[in-house]
């Protein structure tokens, strides 16, 4: 009997090996990606590139350090801030059109017609025009300019992708509805909504990032003295690659965590969707 009872917590090491060569198989392979970068980034900069203004990885972890978080953290809260504006117009305004397309089926063309004219506009060639209509931001705040940039860069994705989504809704279910006496809009609020959830979020899960760029890009003419885009006008005025470099590490770290912000809601939101397979494959293998 006390044999029994001292073997009887053995499997709990067994099962916590398991979860983490999980996790080790999982990360492991981006892992070693951002190594081979680094290395691959080192050796050039130390060889074929070592002419050039290129940094090595050392360089600007110092340069990080000379310039302090305080510094990114004054210029990256100002772009931040634009961003953020800027994702939940588009968004918003994209998820409205998408709804009235279901609601209204007329305007489908005209509000699509409207989506493609906006993922056509070259953000470049029109940040002159939005900062002359929209003008220069009092000192210290966000760029307008900036905002609507932003907003034009994810508004696309976020209409096709609900849109998609909507019309995802299994027609067995919206037949149900139909037969108690609801609408459209019953459809769309019961049914429609459900279905585009996983579409809705990927398409967020998209425009995160695209909405950093998008004010980043609106900062270089938006008459801003703070941002990420003058510190790296800055940085290239004065050849400072380190900082240059610096910049754009940490504005790709931040979109990365916004991208992967909605990736983890939509494990959380949508089960059904991004886990369902996983699921399989982890008892599969298991």
């Amino acid at each position: 009997m006390s044999v029994a009872t001292d073997l009887a917590p053995a499997p709990a090491p067994a099962s916590a090996s398991r979860a983490v060569g999980r996790l080790a198989r999982r990360w492991a392979p981006g892992a070693l990606g951002v190594v081979g970068i680094v290395a691959v980034w080192w050796l050039a900069a130390a060889t074929v590139l070592a002419g050039t203004t290129t940094p090595t990885p050392l360089g600007v972890a110092q340069g990080f350090a000379r310039d302090g978080i305080g510094f990114y953290v004054t210029h990256l809260s100002v772009t931040l801030e634009e961003a953020v504006r800027g994702f939940l117009v588009g968004n918003g305004l994209a998820l409205a059109l998408a709804s009235l397309v279901l609601l209204v089926p007329a305007l489908e063309r005209l509000i699509m017609q409207v989506a493609v004219i906006s993922y056509c506009l070259p953000l470049v060639a029109i940040t002159p025009i939005l900062y002359i209509v929209i003008g220069p931001p009092p000192a210290g705040e966000p760029s307008g300019t900036a905002v609507v940039l932003a907003a034009l860069s994810v508004f696309f994705t976020t209409v096709v992708g609900a849109v998609l989504g909507f019309r995802s809704a299994d027609p067995a279910s919206l037949d149900v509805v139909s037969v108690f006496g609801g609408g459209r809009w019953q459809q769309l609020v019961r049914v429609r909504l459900v279905a585009a959830l996983p579409g809705i979020i990927g398409a967020l899960q998209v425009a995160a990032p695209a909405a950093l760029l998008g004010a980043i890009l609106g900062e270089y003419i938006g008459g801003v003295d703070r941002g990420v885009g003058p510190a790296l006008v800055n940085a290239g005025q004065s050849m400072n690659a380190e900082r240059a470099w610096g910049i754009a590490l940490v504005c790709g770290l931040v979109a990365g965590a916004g991208y992967g912000l909605f990736a983890l809601l939509a494990r959380v939101a949508t089960p059904w969707s991004s886990g369902s397979a996983r699921t399989g494959q982890d008892g599969g293998a298991s």
